[in-house]
């Protein structure tokens, strides 16, 4: 199986349909439900594509990538059964992929904007833009799964860790007020940080890691788990002097940025291991490197903050 390129720059821009009024432009009949029953497929992030909610769909691209598959019951009906594999798989990984199932026949518009050749075809979007090139045909379960393996592979490597809620796109709204239920998954391991056993808590993210690599949700946690386990019982004042006295000591050096995150100095925590990656060169710079995406992931990668420490890292390291 071939690996696909995953890139953020992309060579279509879907902003122009996207502000397409679908009242006035768009006389393909009604919403997603009139889609052929035997293309739909129930789950938290499978959505049906149409004009009228393809705007949310790209502001969905901007959290997380989005698939769209294109398919048509008429023209290939084999392509039906594909757009629920995809779904299926998806489906598996909890929020690192939403996936959009757009019907040719009802959605000509977007089929036109994305110059979709055939069914099936299955994009990748981010940004509210492709990043990779289509992938014509319709691909066994096996060969969707080692894809999306590889593409969240690529993502993590990127530290691109994005993560759409249920239902985000098309789904119905949540019971207003309503607190939101703790996924049972996380449960054992937020039950050992509230009794303050962190160490049980880095085994049960690490639990879930191993047997899900794309939950970047428990990769999160398993980071912020980690910073607390690093701490345990350091001395502020103690740390902070040690590092004052060498300042190129990573160890020094990645200890205070731990406690400054911590005790909510985001900003100054990333901006030391900034400078630090900065001065730095060889092992020590990698691991200086290493140790800010780790306090990235702890802190979210969709966060303002995150965002620009990765800026201000880029800029250090080139």
């Amino acid at each position: 199986m071939t690996q696909q390129p995953f890139s953020r720059p992309g060579a279509v821009d879907l902003s122009g349909l996207a502000s397409t009024s679908p009242a006035q432009d768009a006389p393909f009949g009604g919403p997603a439900d009139v889609a052929p029953a035997q293309a739909r497929s129930a789950g938290s992030y499978t959505v049906e594509v149409d004009e009228q909610i393809f705007q949310s769909v790209l502001e969905a691209s901007m959290t997380a990538p989005v698939v769209l598959v294109f398919y048509s019951a008429s023209r290939a009906p084999e392509s039906v059964t594909y757009a629920r594999d995809v779904s299926t798989v998806v489906e598996e990984y909890d929020g690192r992929f939403m996936v959009g199932l757009v019907d040719i026949d009802k959605n000509q518009q977007i089929a036109q904007a994305l110059q979709v050749p055939q069914v099936p075809l299955l994009y990748i979007l981010l940004d509210g833009r492709p990043v990779t090139q289509p992938i014509p045909g319709a691909l066994n379960l096996d060969e969707l799964r080692t894809v999306f393996q590889q593409l969240g592979q690529q993502l993590t490597t990127q530290g691109i860790g994005g993560r759409h809620k249920p239902n985000a796109v098309g789904g119905g709204a949540a019971e207003e007020g309503a607190e939101p239920a703790l996924d049972p998954r996380y449960a054992p391991a937020q039950d050992a940080l509230e009794r303050g056993d962190i160490d049980a808590a880095v085994a049960e993210y690490e639990k879930l890691i191993a047997s899900n690599p794309a939950d970047s949700e428990a990769a999160a946690g398993l980071a912020m788990a980690k910073v607390l386990q690093r701490t345990q019982g350091v001395d502020l004042n103690a740390a902070r002097a040690a590092a004052a006295a060498a300042p190129e000591d990573v160890d020094a050096q990645t200890l205070v940025a731990d406690l400054d995150l911590l005790g909510g100095h985001v900003e100054d925590s990333f901006l030391r291991l900034v400078e630090l990656v900065r001065r730095t060169s060889g092992d020590d710079r990698n691991k200086a490197r290493e140790h800010l995406l780790g306090l990235f992931a702890a802190v979210g990668n969709d966060d303002e903050r995150v965002l620009k420490g990765r800026q201000s890292l880029a800029s250090a390291l080139f």
